[in-house]
């Protein structure tokens, strides 16, 4: 498992997210087919998030890029690493794999009702200016989008709440000091 989806699954879970860790799809050969790939492989989803108090249901992707040029826009428009963002770029892909998990998940009995799901990208980084596209990019598609900034807010309130032995909140807790903690406590 990926340490940056760990850290992500952490804050989800602390928000009162259900997460599943790399959750295989399974496509029917008629599936395969229509989708031009008939000896395609399980496609897998980084983070599957439920929250059963209200029903919401989300697909994530997972991208931390932090020692590298980050998360490039041209990518998720069909560029040359299109590969890494198949459910971003392949419209067929995304209806096909989004319909089997929801299929999957209320089959086993994890989700009740039929949920929408919801499809997003958390990132660790990105330029600027890849930023602003990728932004636009995912509100013109009803995408979900959660950059840096998501992570600092989330991981500053983890550090404000009482001690959790997770490592997320651990790691939150050593990197704000314990006077700026009490200082926004108290605000």
């Amino acid at each position: 498992m990926d340490a940056f989806e760990e850290l992500v699954a952490e804050i989800l879970r602390a928000d009162g997210w259900w997460v599943h860790h790399g959750y295989r799809i399974l496509l029917s050969t008629e599936e395969k087919r229509a989708l031009d790939n008939p000896s395609m492989p399980r496609p897998e989803i980084d983070l599957v998030a439920y929250k059963a108090g209200t029903g919401e249901l989300l697909a994530l992707e997972c991208k931390s890029y932090f020692d590298s040029g980050g998360v490039h826009a041209r990518d998720l428009l069909g560029g040359k690493n299109a590969q890494r963002y198949k459910m971003f770029v392949d419209a067929r892909l995304r209806e096909v794999v989004l319909n089997r998990l929801i299929a999957q998940l209320v089959a086993s009995g994890s989700v009740i009702g039929a949920p929408v799901v919801k499809l997003g990208l958390v990132y660790g980084h990105a330029t600027e200016g890849n930023a602003a596209i990728i932004q636009k990019h995912f509100a013109e598609n009803g995408w979900l989008l959660f950059g840096p900034d998501w992570l600092r807010g989330h991981l500053q309130t983890m550090a404000l709440q009482s001690y959790d032995n997770q490592i997320a909140s651990v790691v939150a807790k050593l990197l704000l000091p314990r006077s700026t903690r009490a200082m926004e406590a108290a605000a």
